[in-house]
């Protein structure tokens, strides 16, 4: 079986006070799957500029870069302010438009989903008609795993957007945060959300990360949970994007339940102590993997 992961989102420079490192919910994701083993294709645009070239040379760095990175003429790559709070929870200042705002169909990329075991893909990208439409006609003509990782971006997405990607999604995953804007029902558990959640888009798998609490996963007509890890964050940045890498491969590798949440949520906890969306796991392996 094919088991290779096309990722389809943005890329970018995430700009700190003290300088800027490469990101996007999606790359972050394709990044971290690489860095785990599994077969990833990576889909996206940056622009005819000296970032995007610089991206560009991040991707080929990490063996993510291929015939489905577009180049954009007329909009410029992504560059994102990104600042930190009182918690160290990342608040983003995103442009528009820009180079991922217009992702193109192409035959290549018609041809490497339906070859491929599952698709990533998430909201923000879906803020131009055009990237979200390109997205749309490969969701309705795939029968991959259709993982959809809402990361809500203020005020990039619309109430309708996010309803149509979750009718398409056989897996979703969300933040606290973002669980508490969708779940319809304002009354009752977490858990009683979930289950309305999954009886309104038929989503097989619904997953809610709680940040330093752990997660909670709907699969298979059960609940799953796990406690987190204790971790001395230094951002958040990119550790939810770590985590879903982490669930993603464990679902295609038919790792049970219980040994996934495990992991996502250690690398995940590794990926907030770390400075940026993508430390090596060179820096901290060994703690890491002692976690799982």
């Amino acid at each position: 079986m094919n088991k290779t992961i096309l990722c389809f989102g943005e890329i970018l420079w995430d700009t700190f006070a003290d300088g800027k490192q490469p990101g996007g919910a999606t790359m972050n994701v394709a990044f971290h799957l690489m860095q785990q083993g599994a077969p990833v294709c990576f889909v996206s645009s940056v622009g005819n500029d000296k970032p995007g070239a610089e991206l560009l040379e991040f991707l080929k760095d990490n063996n993510l870069f291929g015939p489905l990175v577009q180049s954009s003429r007329n909009l410029p790559t992504c560059q994102v302010a990104v600042k930190l709070d009182d918690k160290q929870q990342a608040i983003y200042v995103i442009p528009q438009p820009v180079s991922w705002d217009q992702i193109l169909p192409d035959k290549k990329l018609t041809q490497q989903v339906a070859k491929s075991a599952a698709i990533v893909f998430g909201s923000l990208v879906c803020r131009d008609k055009v990237s979200r439409d390109t997205l749309l006609n490969l969701l309705s003509d795939t029968k991959a795993l259709k993982v959809f990782d809402v990361n809500l971006r203020s005020p990039h997405y619309t109430q309708t957007t996010i309803e149509t990607l979750a009718a398409h999604a056989d897996v979703v995953k969300m933040n606290e945060e973002e669980a508490n804007l969708l779940l319809s029902s304002k009354k009752g558990s977490l858990k009683d959300r979930i289950t309305e959640f999954h009886i309104k888009y038929h989503v097989k798998t619904i997953c809610v990360t709680l940040a330093e609490r752990g997660a909670v996963v709907w699969h298979d007509h059960e609940f799953y949970e796990h406690a987190g890890y204790p971790v001395k964050v230094v951002d958040t940045v990119g550790a939810g994007d770590a985590f879903l890498a982490t669930f993603v491969k464990g679902l295609l590798d038919n790792l049970p339940m219980t040994d996934i949440l495990k992991r996502s949520c250690a690398v995940g906890g590794f990926v907030a102590g770390k400075r940026g969306a993508n430390p090596r796991y060179v820096e901290g392996v060994t703690e890491l993997m002692e976690t799982w």
